[in-house]
């Protein structure tokens, strides 16, 4: 039988026909792969990946063209795809790495330290409501400028000089 043939069956559903469609193909689109990167884990995810395809769209396939080439054109885009996702990890995973070595304090920690060695709440209370509703909206309820600005009825411009007249009145209470 051949490969036009097999898909046609696969379109509807023929996992015998998949499954001869698989063997035949399988190897060959493997060992090619595997000439354009050298992860075998990230190979066999893309063979695995081209087949899914195959399987949902064998129906898609015309016979306009040679079947090796339309599922190789799968598999390399299927590679494609993958390579982009692999590299972006390994290179967020090698800086979360570099970042994790720094002896810096996180931000929670700078927060309970100054809890614990300053007055945070008295400086807090000790700001002008206009102030501290800034520091609210935008330090504690994490907004932005302009919708802080919203919030307040105020220009974004002052929502900026207000919070930067906080952040000196703390830092001078605190330090």
């Amino acid at each position: 039988m051949g490969d036009r043939e097999l898909l046609d069956l696969v379109a509807v559903g023929d996992r015998a026909a998949f499954e001869v469609f698989f063997r035949r193909h399988g190897v060959w689109l493997t060992m090619r792969l595997r000439y354009r990167c050298a992860d075998p884990a990230v190979v066999d995810d893309v063979v695995q990946e081209t087949f899914l395809d195959v399987w949902r769209g064998a129906a898609r396939y015309r016979d306009d063209g040679d079947v090796a080439g339309w599922l190789w054109r799968i598999g390399a885009r299927r590679l494609v795809d993958a390579m982009r996702g692999h590299g972006s990890r390994a290179r967020l995973t090698r800086l979360l790495a570099r970042l994790r070595g720094r002896d810096e304090p996180s931000a929670e920690e700078q927060v309970l330290a100054g809890v614990e060695h300053g007055d945070l709440a008295g400086a807090l209370a000790r700001l002008s409501p206009e102030l501290r509703a800034v520091l609210q909206a935008t330090v504690l309820d994490g907004l932005t400028t302009n919708e802080a600005a919203a919030l307040l009825g105020i220009p974004p411009g002052t929502v900026k000089t207000r919070a930067l007249r906080a952040r000196r009145q703390l830092r001078q209470e605190l330090t």
